[in-house]
């Protein structure tokens, strides 16, 4: 196996550490059907701006450090984009949840095959 010297660290503690990233604390609880602003860090040459992404979140995968969302919009002349974020990633300023919807899916697949109001998702109310 591995020969661990005095002062130097194993493999595996070397991966282990890797992993050690802290989580984001001040996240908000996603959930697929929700209507999200991304705020991304983007850099461009030696600038770097913010950058907003709204969308419906119509999936999200994984679990603790490498759990992801993907966001759908439709951007100009009607075609849709879909963008994976991270959700402990440093390039995430913040997020906004501009409202919940009522769906019964984990993944929301389907709306990429929709247009106009039939992409519409039903809002859920809280009483």
């Amino acid at each position: 196996m591995w020969q661990v010297r005095t002062g130097e660290m194993a493999m595996s503690d070397l991966l282990l550490k890797t992993f050690d990233i802290p989580l984001k604390e001040d996240f908000p609880q996603l959930q697929v059907g929700d209507s999200v602003v991304v705020y991304v860090r983007v850099v461009e040459g030696k600038k770097e701006r913010t950058q907003m992404v709204r969308g419906t979140i119509i999936s999200i995968e994984g679990g603790g450090i490498n759990r992801r969302f993907t966001v759908r919009r439709v951007a100009s002349n009607g075609i849709g984009v879909e963008l994976s974020f991270l959700t402990h990633s440093p390039r995430i300023e913040k997020i906004e949840i501009q409202r919940h919807s009522y769906v019964r899916r984990a993944k929301l697949y389907y709306m990429r095959g929709r247009t106009g109001k039939a992409a519409r998702l039903r809002e859920r109310r809280y009483a």
